[in-house]
């Protein structure tokens, strides 16, 4: 289990930052194949470990961990502190989210998380959402569509490109990823057209799941749950979401200026542990190739 599925990225340093205590409550938000679960509760003797993921394939995966210390809850980890509370924790020494959608997905064809494969136009990490990839291009308004695909995938021709899928979904109907490829090929820059559609898959796929959204619902939640002391471990793969969280850990918000108190003493539940963020050895992403955007940020709640 775990290798097999999803290789976690940077598995050995996200597991050290999380400064472990056997007997301590951690919270691994996101669980995929159970790669960073698995090596948690090594650690643990006498402790507990709370995993969250709306995936069914991840709930498959866990059901495999017979563990008395472990507990499963199939939901988006913006319902942490929620379903911690359901289980009877109000204070955790640690939490690790990684951002990344987990090589499992990307290499389901159905799912439509990947641009090497032809398959619906779905990209939900929760099935049972309403709104999906193919939704999002045959029903956005054309200016949506512009804002989606500049802020989320950083996409140079938004608005040309928001153009294009208007003019495309009147003739026929986005289902596949193929018929989004055909309207991209044009407008990719030459020798950069896979990156160029990774960026609009990256849109849609943020757009479909909330998923910025969900980043800062969740992050808020953590400066409530860890208690002082506790760590906060994040691993993202781009730039929106690597900013948000320096933000937070930096302010204390995921947007805007940090705030002061009376005295001049600054408002904010975290300490940054490393100033630059964490990426991985020239080895791993040698190996692993999803391992070359990685940045991984550590806290420690004061």
């Amino acid at each position: 289990m775990g290798s097999t599925y999803h290789r976690p990225v940077m598995l050995i340093e996200c597991i050290d930052a999380l400064s472990i205590k056997p007997e301590g409550i951690y919270v691994d938000v996101t669980f995929g194949g159970g790669g960073h679960s698995l090596k948690i509760l090594e650690q643990l003797k006498g402790g507990r470990l709370i995993a969250f993921d709306q995936d069914e394939d991840a709930k498959n995966q866990a059901d495999n961990i017979q563990s008395r210390s472990f507990t499963f809850c199939q939901e988006n980890f913006k319902y942490m502190k929620q379903y911690l509370k359901l289980n009877g924790v109000t204070k955790v020494d640690g939490v690790l989210a990684d951002l990344g959608i987990s090589s499992h997905q990307i290499d389901s064809p159905e799912r439509g998380f990947s641009t090497r494969f032809d398959g619906p136009l779905d990209m939900r990490m929760d099935k049972k959402s309403g709104v999906t990839a193919a939704k999002v291009l045959n029903e956005y308004s054309e200016g949506s569509l512009h804002k989606i695909l500049g802020m989320y995938g950083e996409v140079k021709n938004a608005k040309t490109l928001a153009k294009a899928i208007d003019q495309q979904r009147v003739m026929k109907k986005f289902e596949n990823n193929k018929d989004l490829i055909e309207v991209l090929k044009s407008l990719a820059p030459r020798g950069k057209e896979y990156k160029y559609y990774a960026q609009v898959f990256q849109a849609l796929r943020i757009e479909v799941n909330k998923e910025l959204e969900a980043l800062e619902s969740f992050l808020l939640q953590c400066g409530e749950v860890i208690q002082p002391g506790g760590r906060l471990v994040v691993m993202s793969y781009h730039s929106l979401e690597d900013r948000m969280v320096k933000n937070y850990v930096n302010t204390g918000k995921v947007y805007g200026e940090l705030e002061k108190d009376f005295y001049g003493n600054p408002i904010k539940p975290f300490k940054a542990l490393n100033r630059k963020p964490v990426e991985a050895s020239e080895e791993e992403v040698k190996e692993n190739n999803r391992a070359r955007s990685a940045k991984l940020r550590i806290a420690e709640k004061l």
